[in-house]
């Protein structure tokens, strides 16, 4: 009887009702998500302690972060264009190759900062498949399921975090230069075997049918001209403009983060790199334990700002955590790292939903495109200064994340005034 039970509620929970209701390009991108996931998830922790070992500076660092962004905002302003004229499924099949699994192999064999500087300019392309990716799942989805969709995206990508603590096994067994190199070559096999699953597995969209169409004998030069109409439209939405401010907060912190939290956590919080996945894995329990208990609860896109609050203070005391523990305080990392899990659970499903939504699907493309420019315009100079800060004090970077979060509770409250925003978010089925 008890296992019935536990069963029935597993059955009714908002989260698999989704997914067993997802068909087609909805739950093929879904489902393969976990095989960017595991890769990623094991030579990511490791990339900034990775390039230190190669003997490059927390400068060369931020420098490389923040070229990575600039070379981002060309080929996420061209991504419109090529998504709408070549298809969402090539796109998508090329643009994977050569913007992850080719930076693999380049980081697989770097010997110097000159190797990250033209891994970093390939993979800058990743931008052109994400666009093209995003239209291949949202386009043929429905409304109702856009958070959970995006709650799944996230879940499938932290779950594949809980093999991390088998990188840190290896970066112990075999030292971290070498191990780190074989994550990478492993990367490249398993995002390649991704990209042509999803492309065999998927259909092109019934909108991407008809702009390829729409697009057949326009060069790619003119179709980039339509974007000043484009760019008007988006800055007359106070929805798209909401939801993109909201993101330049969330990905300036990823930005820092993932350059100088394996810095911070190696060297003034005194742990070995081979600890580093182990908190990596538990950040992803924790984040996977809050969509299911907490997520459905709160993701209803009509009742934004109390998750949004809720997770930008979560986020804030975790950094407020990190600037001022001692070193190998491992309860107040592990509360660090928990509050941390518990913001991302809360925050980034509902701005990516937030987006999607404020999107008009006729020109989701371009939209997407003109949206990403403008975000990474915003948000490419923080590699940089976050190396600068993180050389004068390797604190100083999550000082940073804390003006930003502080930033992020007042936009919160301003654009949930009553009728700021135009359109209200449909309400969404419980």
């Amino acid at each position: 009887m008890f296992g019935e039970k536990q069963k029935s509620m597993i059955q009714s929970h908002p989260l698999f009702q989704t997914l067993r209701e997802l068909k087609g390009n909805p739950r093929v991108t879904v489902l393969t998500e976990v095989m960017f996931g595991i890769p990623f998830n094991l030579f990511n922790p490791f990339f900034s302690v990775y390039m230190l070992a190669m003997g490059l500076t927390d400068q060369q660092i931020g420098i490389i972060a923040s070229m990575g962004l600039v070379l981002q905002i060309f080929s996420a302003l061209l991504s419109g264009a090529i998504v709408d004229k070549f298809g969402r499924r090539l796109t998508l099949l090329v643009a994977d190759f050569v913007g992850w699994s080719v930076p693999c192999l380049i980081w697989a064999i770097a010997q110097d900062f000159r190797f990250f500087v033209a891994a970093a300019a390939m993979n800058s392309l990743w931008r052109i498949s994400n666009t093209a990716w995003t239209c291949l799942m949202v386009e043929d989805a429905e409304e109702r399921h856009l958070v959970h969709i995006w709650t799944w995206i996230t879940i499938f990508a932290v779950c594949s975090a809980f093999i991390a603590p088998l990188g840190g096994w290896f970066v112990s067994r075999f030292g971290l230069i070498p191990a780190v190199r074989g994550l990478f070559v492993f990367g490249f096999f398993m995002l390649t075997l991704k990209a042509i699953v999803l492309y065999l597995y998927s259909h092109e969209t019934a909108r991407g049918i008809q702009r390829m169409r729409e697009t057949r004998q326009q060069s790619l030069f003119s179709l980039l001209s339509e974007y000043r109409s484009v760019f008007r439209q988006i800055l007359h939405s106070r929805p798209i403009l909401s939801a993109l401010s909201l993101l330049v907060i969330t990905n300036i912190y990823t930005t820092v983060s993932g350059s100088f939290w394996g810095v911070l956590f190696t060297t003034k919080l005194g742990f070995t790199n081979s600890e580093i996945s182990t908190y990596v894995a538990l950040r992803s329990i924790i984040m996977t334990i809050c969509f299911f208990l907490i997520g459905p609860r709160l993701t209803n896109l009509r009742r934004f700002r109390l998750p949004l609050w809720a997770g930008f203070i979560a986020f804030f005391a975790s950094q407020l955590l990190l600037v001022v523990m001692p070193a190998r305080a491992i309860l107040l990392l592990v509360i660090s790292v928990t509050l941390e899990a518990v913001a991302s659970a809360l925050v980034s499903p509902m701005t990516e939903s937030l987006l999607a939504l404020s999107m008009e699907s006729d020109e989701r493309a371009r939209v997407s495109a003109m949206v990403y420019v403008a975000l990474i315009l915003l948000i490419s100079p923080f590699g940089w200064i976050a190396g600068q800060l993180s050389a004068l004090d390797r604190t100083l970077p999550f000082v940073l994340n804390m003006v930003l979060f502080a930033i992020g509770i007042l936009l919160v409250w301003f654009i949930g005034r009553p009728g700021f925003l135009a359109t209200t978010p449909p309400a969404q089925h419980e």
